[in-house]
This record gives C-alpha cells, sequence and structure tokens, in this order.
C-alpha cells in the first residue's frame, strides 16, 4: 500500500499518498496530500512513517483487527467509526473505549439489553450492555467475582457508563421476591451524584470521588444487595469554586427548593445569596431544573428506606454549612478578627445545629495551643479565621458525605450469604491541569496503580492466549511503572516525606519540598525540578509529565480542624451532629477508614498513630485494598474518552482524543499487542476470507486447516511472520494488509476480466440494437419510398390524360366559338355587303 500517515499540527495525523518509490539512502519521500499538495518529506531510514491501513480495515470493531497497529490508525479508526457511522462504542482487545457522544442515544432500552444478553462478546456490536454481559457470563460460568474499571477524564461520560452497567445487571438478574433490591441499587446512583457530583468547566455532572459498588448475588445469579466505598471526595469544593463551576449538586436542589413549606425553616434562599454557592458565578447549569431534581433525590431517598425526618436531617446540616459559610468574620487591627455575635447567618447556623453561639464566635476567631508546661489561647487574623471556619465546613459535608454512604450500605445490605459479586469501578481518570494540586496528585498516583495492574492483566492475558494455542512465547517488552509507584509509595517516598513534614509543629511546603529536591532530583529520572519554579515539582507519570504545585499540601494532608470547635460539635443536641464528632467513630463501610478527627494541637504524637490519620496515608490504604480487591476479580476495562472540550455532539477534536488515548491505556494495549501477533483469525475465518487466493488443486482438499497452511506457506516465505495455534492463525504486523493486497490484486484482476466481458457483451448487445433499428428504419424508409413512386406515377399519368383532355376539350369549345365568331362575322358581312351593294345599287 503506498499510503502513510505523517505528523500534522492540527490534526495529529494526517493521511499522504507515495508518489515515487523510496529506495534505501533516500532522505526525502515524495507524497501527495489529501488535497493534492505535493511534499518533499523528510525521513530517517531508521524511523519510516506509519503505513496507512488499507480501506477494508477501516471502521473496524476491534482496534487489533488493524494490520497495521500505531497511534493513526486506532485514532482514524474511530473518528470514522464515530464521525461517520455515529457509533461511540469500539473494543480495543480487552477494552471497551466508549466516546462520549453528548447526546441522548436510543441504543439502551430494555429491549437492547435483551439483545445483548446471553451473547457472547464479538457476536454484535460493541456496547457498554455488551461488556456487563461478559462480566455477569463469566460470574455464572466460573463463580468467581468480576470487576468492571470505569475510567477517563471529567467529561468523558464515566458516571454515565458505570450507571448502565448496573441497569444491565438490575434488568437481567431480577429476584422473584418483593424486596426490589435492583430498585434500591439504581435509587443508590442519584443520591450519590447529588452529594458527590458537581458542575465543572469539564462537565456537568463530574463525579468529584471514586465511588467502587460492589453488587451482591445469590447461587441464582440474582442481585441480593450491594456495597459502596467512596475513596478521596473532593472537600476544597465545599467552600471553593473555579470560575464558572458549582458546588455540589445538593446544595443548588436545596436553595431551588427554600420556599417549599418543609424547607421553610431552613431560612434558605436562592445560591446567589450564599458565598459557597456563588463563588463560580455560575448557580444554574443549562437544561438541569434543580427543584426537579430535589424531588426527585427525595424519592430515591425515600425508596431507600431513609424516612423524611432522615433527610430533613441531613438538608439542616447542608443548610447550615450554607449558612456558616455567610458568617462575616471582620479584621481588628493585623493580628485579631471578631464575629458579631448579631450576624445573622451565624445565629441561624448555631440554631440549626444547636450550638452555642459564644463559644462558636469565640473558637472560631481563637485557637488554643496545648504545651507541655502551659495552655495558651491565641487570637487568629482574619485569614486564619476564615481558613478554621471553612475547614469546619468542609469536615462536616465529608462526615455527612460519609454518613449518608454509610445509610445507603444499610439500606442495601441483604440478609442472605453472598455467592458472588460485580464490582464496578467509576473513579477518575489521569489529570493535569494548569494548575496541580494534592488532589489531582491523588488522583494521578492512584491512576498509576490502575494502569500497573491494567498492563499486567494484558500482559497475562497475551500470554494465556498463546499457551493455550501452543504458540512459541516470547517475552513482550511492555512499560512497567512501578518505579514511579516506589517514587510516591515506598519508603521515603513523595508520601512519607509528607507525612514526615506534616509531623513537625512549624512543618511547611516550602520545606517538604526541598527534602523532595534534596532526596530525588538527579537521583531519580522521574522527578524534576522546575527551571523557572521554586515552589513546584514534576513527575513522570506512565501518561505525561506533570508539574504540582507544592502550596497547600501539607494542610490537605493533614486536614485538620481545631479540637475546640470539635469538642463544642460534639455537645450539640442536635443528635446527628453529635453523632458525627464522638469520640468512638463508627466504621463508614467495611472497606473504608473509621472517621476520625485530627487535632490541629502542634503536638509531636507517634509517627504510625499520626499516619493513619493524614488523608494520603488514608489514601494509600484505601487504594491498597482495592487494588487486593481488583487483583482477586476477573476485571473488565471501559475506557471512556471526551471527543472535545465544548461538548458538541459528534464533534471530534483529534488531539484531546489522542491525549487521551495514551493516558487511559488504549495505546499501551496496541503497542503490547503489536510486539507479538496482533492479528488473529481462526481457520474458518481465514478460508472464507482468502479462499480466492486458493488454487483448484488445494481446494480439492478435505482438510480446510491443511489447506490454510500449505496456502500460507505459498504466499508468505518469511516464516517468521506466522504462527499456526490450534484454532487460530497468528500473524505479524502488517501481513494481513498485504495478504488484503494480494486478495486485492485479484479481485482487481477478476474484476478487470468481468469488466471486460461485460463490456464487451454490452457494447455487442448496443451495436445489435442499433443495427436492429437501423434495419427497421431502413425498411420503413423503402417501404415509403416505394409507395411514394408508386403513387406519383399514377399521378403523373391521371395529369397527362387531364391535359390531354383539356387540350382536346380546350380545342373543341375554341373552335366551336371560333366556327360560331366565323359564321357571325360572315353573316354579319354578307348583310352588311348586300346593304351596301343594295345602297350603292340604289344610289346609280
Amino acid at each position: 500500500y503506498n499510503r502513510v500517515w505523517i505528523p500534522d499540527n492540527e490534526e495529529v495525523w494526517q493521511s499522504a499518498e507515495i508518489t515515487k518509490d523510496y529506495k534505501a539512502g533516500d532522505h526525502f519521500l515524495h507524497l501527495q496530500l489529501e488535497d493534492g499538495t505535493e511534499l518533499n518529506y523528510p525521513v530517517d531510514p531508521a524511523a519510516l512513517p506509519p503505513l496507512r491501513n488499507p480501506d477494508i480495515l477501516v471502521g473496524e470493531n476491534d482496534l487489533t483487527a488493524l494490520s497495521y497497529l500505531h497511534e493513526p490508525a486506532v485514532l482514524h479508526n474511530l473518528k470514522v467509526r464515530f464521525v461517520e457511522s455515529k457509533l461511540i462504542y469500539t473494543y480495543s482487545g480487552i477494552i471497551l473505549v466508549a466516546i462520549n457522544p453528548y447526546k441522548q442515544l436510543p441504543i439502551y432500552g430494555d429491549a437492547i439489553i435483551h439483545a445483548y444478553s446471553g451473547q457472547n462478546m464479538g457476536d454484535m456490536d460493541p456496547h457498554i450492555f455488551a461488556v456487563a454481559e461478559e462480566a455477569y457470563k463469566q460470574m455464572a460460568r466460573n463463580n468467581k467475582n468480576q470487576s468492571i474499571i470505569v475510567s477517563g477524564e471529567s467529561g468523558a461520560g464515566k458516571t454515565v457508563s458505570a450507571r448502565y452497567t448496573m441497569r444491565y445487571f438490575a434488568t437481567v438478574s431480577k429476584s422473584s421476591s418483593n424486596a426490589h433490591v435492583e430498585d434500591k441499587v439504581l435509587a443508590s446512583n442519584p443520591i450519590t451524584e447529588a452529594v458527590g457530583n458537581a458542575k465543572t468547566t469539564r462537565n456537568d455532572n463530574s463525579s468529584r470521588f471514586g465511588k467502587y459498588t460492589e453488587i451482591s448475588f445469590d447461587k441464582s445469579y440474582q442481585i441480593i444487595g450491594a456495597n459502596m466505598r467512596t475513596y478521596l471526595l473532593e472537600k476544597s469544593r465545599v467552600v471553593f469554586q473555579s470560575e464558572n463551576e458549582r458546588n455540589y449538586h445538593i446544595f443548588y436542589q436545596l436553595c431551588a427548593s427554600a420556599m417549599q413549606p418543609e424547607f421553610k425553616h431552613l431560612k434558605l434562599g436562592s445560591a446567589e445569596e450564599f458565598n459557597y454557592t456563588r463563588m463560580g458565578n455560575s448557580t444554574v447549569i443549562e437544561g438541569v431544573d434543580d427543584r426537579a431534581n430535589m424531588v426527585e433525590t427525595q424519592k430515591t431517598f425515600a425508596l431507600l428506606g431513609l424516612k423524611e425526618d432522615f433527610q430533613m436531617d441531613v438538608f439542616k446540616m447542608l443548610a447550615a454549612i450554607l449558612h456558616l459559610g455567610n458568617v462575616e468574620i471582620t479584621a481588628v487591627g493585623d493580628e485579631r478578627s471578631s464575629i458579631s455575635l448579631k450576624d445573622k447567618h451565624l445565629n441561624i447556623f448555631c440554631e440549626l445545629l444547636d450550638l452555642n453561639c459564644d463559644k462558636i464566635v469565640q473558637w472560631l476567631c481563637h485557637r488554643k495551643i496545648v504545651t507541655t508546661s502551659e495552655t495558651v489561647i491565641k487570637p487568629m487574623t482574619r485569614s486564619q479565621a476564615v481558613n478554621a471556619r471553612d475547614a469546619l465546613a468542609k469536615k462536616i459535608y465529608s462526615h455527612l458525605f460519609d454518613f449518608i454512604v454509610e445509610k445507603i450500605n444499610q439500606a442495601l445490605q441483604f440478609p442472605g450469604k453472598q455467592h458472588t459479586f460485580i464490582g464496578v469501578l467509576d473513579i477518575y481518570g489521569f489529570e493535569t491541569f494548569d494548575v496541580n494540586s494534592f488532589e489531582q496528585f491523588c488522583i494521578n498516583y492512584a491512576n498509576e496503580k490502575l494502569q500497573q495492574q491494567f498492563n499486567l492483566h494484558v500482559f497475562k492475558l497475551e500470554q494465556e492466549e498463546y499457551m493455550k494455542e501452543d504458540i512459541p512465547w516470547t517475552l513482550i517488552d511492555f512499560y512497567d511503572n512501578q518505579t514511579v509507584i516506589d517514587l510516591i509509595e515506598a519508603k521515603m517516598g513523595i508520601l512519607e516525606l509528607l507525612d514526615e513534614e506534616c509531623l513537625l509543629p512549624h512543618g511547611a511546603d516550602e520545606n517538604w519540598l526541598q527534602k523532595l529536591y534534596n532526596n530525588f532530583v538527579n537521583k531519580n529520572t522521574l522527578f524534576e525540578k522546575p527551571r523557572m519554579s521554586n515552589t513546584s515539582f514534576i513527575i513522570q507519570h506512565f501518561a505525561d509529565k506533570v508539574e504540582y504545585k507544592c502550596e497547600g499540601f501539607l494542610e490537605k494532608n493533614r486536614d485538620t480542624v481545631h479540637e475546640v470547635l470539635i469538642e463544642i460539635l460534639k455537645e450539640s443536641k442536635f443528635h446527628l451532629c453529635a453523632n458525627f464528632f464522638q469520640d468512638n467513630p463508627v466504621s463508614i463501610s467495611p472497606f473504608s477508614s473509621t472517621i476520625s478527627i485530627k487535632s490541629a494541637r502542634p503536638v509531636l504524637k507517634s509517627p504510625n498513630k499520626h499516619l493513619r490519620t493524614t488523608v494520603g496515608s488514608k489514601f494509600r490504604s484505601s487504594l491498597s485494598l482495592l487494588m487486593v480487591t481488583l487483583n482477586a476479580t476477573t476485571p473488565h476495562y471501559v475506557r471512556c474518552i471526551k471527543p472535545n472540550d465544548e461538548k458538541l455532539p459528534f464533534e471530534f477534536d483529534s488531539k484531546r482524543v489522542t491525549q487521551q488515548l495514551r493516558a487511559c491505556g488504549v495505546l499501551e494495549t496496541i503497542r503490547i499487542s503489536a510486539q507479538s501477533y496482533p492479528s488473529r483469525w481462526t481457520y474458518i475465518e481465514f478460508f472464507s476470507r482468502y479462499r480466492i487466493l486458493m488454487t483448484q488443486q488445494e481446494l480439492s482438499i478435505n482438510d480446510k486447516k491443511q489447506i490454510c497452511k500449505i496456502v500460507l506457506q505459498r504466499l508468505i516465505q518469511d516464516r517468521n511472520q506466522y504462527q499456526f495455534g490450534r484454532t487460530k492463525i497468528f500473524f505479524r504486523a502488517g501481513q494481513v494488509a498485504y495478504l488484503e493486497k494480494l486478495r486485492s490484486d485479484k479481485l482487481r484482476h477478476a474484476c478487470i476480466m468481468i469488466q471486460k466481458s461485460v463490456r464487451g457483451w454490452l457494447q455487442r448487445k448496443k451495436f445489435l440494437q442499433i443495427k436492429q433499428a437501423a434495419l427497421v428504419i431502413q425498411q420503413y424508409f423503402r417501404g415509403q419510398r416505394t409507395v411514394r413512386q408508386a403513387i406519383t406515377a399514377r399521378t403523373l399519368k391521371q395529369t397527362w390524360a387531364a391535359i390531354t383532355i383539356q387540350k382536346y376539350c380546350r380545342g373543341y369549345l375554341v373552335r366551336r366559338l371560333c366556327q360560331l365568331i366565323r359564321v357571325a362575322a360572315v353573316t354579319i358581312q354578307a348583310y352588311t355587303r348586300g346593304f351596301l351593294a343594295r345602297k350603292k345599287y340604289q344610289k346609280v
């Protein structure tokens, strides 16, 4: 094939046709772009441009079926399917690539679910239901737990994909009992989305936490319950949102319902009235009715058995957070701050949570420092007081979120024994922004762990496939990101140094960063110091280099609230508030860490105890538990892709898609496949496809497997380019394209012969038709001429006869007239002469 891919600034890759044969030693490749532009493209003989697949392979359901496996081929195939065919799902080996269409599609109804039920994964078009069915079928067949890992960046459609998988399980495994367990499992989604999702610049419904939902099945493989684990809620969003972003949906739903009678006692108003909901200057989402969503949230609470009293307690806590954000803190000089006891929102906050107003005022503006010898009460500046207020709001919301998740898990508990489960992991994808902080660091750390698990699983499947087919196994080189994981979590790694700095009374972000520089710069190739910054560090992740700004790392890792404020909340007569902050915290779920409050007192504690309480340590522990769970299950992967940043339906931004493909492991799967034998055909498929290349003698053999072997040995001389397995033939990259070329050449030759014969037949047929038409015309012409000639002779005779008759008639008439005239003249003459003679006579 004479078409290649070359890099392009706009489209990442563009197609070009080779116009002149390339010879070894040439420094330029003569190309013609699709727009007709001629180009001399400089090439390195060691790295020629990637070849383009034949048209027959473009639009394949499975990317690994492409003969030439590389980035431009993958990108082009996805673009053709998405833009031209409006297909959002494509397989990439064991991965389902799902591109967000930003449009409701009619492909998720119950009829579609039943169509995929019982089908093998490759029998029908790629679909999220096909992955769900494969997981369900393997669970039932092998009695082994399954996991569906849904990942992708914000706005790629992870939440929707996870929701559809759970809906599939709820539909195909409906139990005969009246417990409506399936409905309860599905009902948990709107609640967790209300309290854990928010509008960001990239997505109107972005999950700001990770979620692993275990759907439990009994021995009949019917749903009997579920359990949910959550990871790393973005608490900072409660008190701060960037431009064009919103806080969590539940706040806006509450404000939209403020005028309803049952919410009047919360003394709320519109979202524009509260600091915590108006920061992003975007309180409304186009096409979203917050009031209607609030009704839906209340219905799902009720469906889970969470009564109105519980709901109202939750709404009271949420309203209290909003009022707390509006508490006005004023500066008194440079070192002190104060809050008025008459502050309207302060009094509402204390009233809702049943707190002592005087104590809240005092300890929002002061802090207690306990040393070994004395206790000092120190006033705080306005900035420090605002931070204390915001920390309290974040802590309350965090505990409320965990409490709601715990209540959902209780509602989804089951009396029977779990036989197997399918876990659905909806977790944040690899993130990189202009400014990356602690949250992005944890998210990317989680993705490093997931990527390692993914690579090992793909590698393992490749190995199992070769062993099953008795193919000689050769070691495949694949990227192992253990080194970057060690950089983050190993002894004296980034997280441990961060926890160590958090132990120190005067620990600071700058000191921690300096330790990182001392330990890793010029010692670890994956860690870099930015040239133009002394407040950031760079980590080379599996997907990309990411620069992290160290500001706020320590505070976010500590996640501290001043102890005195905690003590005040413990004294609250509002039972929900008091229960959150008891000395003996309640476990949030069987898999999550317990709720514990970390004191802000700068007193050194034992390292082990402290390390258990930092956010980074807890996240590392929960992530390890997650990896243990995933490794004990059979994983299935769904990689969600965001096609453009403008949320336009079926618009494909090649740059953004390529960036995500590099980050989500699709290209790594392709790379691993391309190293070995990426193209795999069963003997029957090969026989059916390439039968045209076989001779009559070969076709006379009865054994199709033997025919395939004989044909391949004749067509491909290099034996290393393919392997014969038990049921399949394995081809190295490019061999299928070569066979396709032979097949297309054969078909082209046959096509030319057919065209030649058909064109000759058509011309002969046309000639005969013209000849026949000419004969008919001649026949009629001659007949007409004969008739016309016959008619002319008779007419001439008749005319001649008429003339002759006329001649004689006219002669007769003229003679007769002449004779009459002559007689008359003679008579006249006679009488005249007689008269004259007589007259003369008489005269004479």
